[in-house]
């Protein structure tokens, strides 16, 4: 089993600049808008070989549909944000897309359509590139609210950008995406079989994954409020939420600095620093 990275996180908004916009005042650098000719439209947040893809749904009318075997990517976060805002989608990255499909396939796990596009992105010196991806799309049967696929980069010299990886804050990179969800335990076989990691570490708060590039924590609500100070979010049929990010690098007293001149709320948690404003729109960022 060949174990991947996390690549990046989508995270639906229904404002794409105004979700910037409080990025921004945290001290993140945050990408131009970018358009996707299904539809959708984002702007990013790199960090160390992971990224956070805000995206919203610009074009409705040129987002294709979906069917048993075509994955819409459009359509899936189009209907995401008819429930709320929030982390819809979580990608693992690829070194090889057919090999994803195959280890997917003899792990039981549903796939779709193979799925490629490129597009063009703006650097920050106003130059413009050709950027490529590769998704291998599948699910987990036992989650109705998120989206997974792998993602392969086929120009990582053209996308990453050490201009856009600088942030006021310090952020650098990815520590652990945490996944609230009443039984932990039903779902760590396919997270496992999604990032292709065998071992797992559990305790009487949930289970972490860790991949080659940052954790997977599967906390249940009780675990998760008492280690990031907040009421654990739920979706109202039940399934797993995408909660929040753990990101280090951050300078903790400059970054506090920065949310009291902005007037931004804050608070310690034992699993770090959690700005609240951001679960405004759906995700916690908690600074470890």
């Amino acid at each position: 089993m060949h174990a991947r990275g996390l690549d990046h996180l989508v995270w639906a908004v229904r404002d794409l600049d105004a979700a910037a916009d409080c990025l921004q005042r945290l001290g993140f650098t945050v990408t131009p808008r970018a358009r996707h000719p299904w539809g959708t439209e984002n702007r990013c947040v790199q960090l160390d070989g992971f990224f956070i893809e805000l995206l919203t749904v610009g074009e409705a009318a040129h987002i294709p549909p979906a069917s048993n075997a075509t994955f819409s990517f459009g359509a899936f976060n189009r209907d995401f944000l008819e429930t709320g805002e929030g982390a819809s989608m979580l990608v693992a990255e690829s070194q090889d897309p057919a090999a994803d499909r195959r280890a997917f396939e003899q792990a039981g796990l549903p796939v779709f359509a193979p799925f490629a596009f490129e597009r063009e992105q703006t650097l920050a010196d106003g130059g413009v590139r050709k950027v490529g991806f590769d998704l291998t799309f599948t699910r987990d049967r036992d989650d109705a609210r998120n989206g997974f696929f792998t993602c392969h980069n086929r120009y990582p010299e053209n996308f990453w950008s050490a201009d856009y990886q600088q942030h006021d804050n310090g952020a650098r990179e990815l520590e652990a995406v945490i996944v609230v969800c009443d039984e932990p335990a039903s779902h760590h076989i396919f997270y496992s079989a999604f990032t292709g990691v065998r071992d797992m570490r559990a305790s009487s708060l949930g289970i972490t994954i860790d991949t080659p590039r940052g954790a997977v924590r599967l906390f249940t609500p009780g675990a998760f409020a008492g280690l990031f100070a907040q009421a654990a979010p739920r979706d109202p049929a039940g399934a797993p939420v995408i909660a929040a990010l753990v990101l280090r690098g951050a300078d903790r007293a400059a970054l506090v600095a920065r949310l009291e001149k902005a007037g931004m709320d804050y608070v310690l948690a034992p699993e770090g620093l959690v700005v609240p404003e951001t679960a405004e729109h759906g995700l916690s960022l908690v600074f470890a």
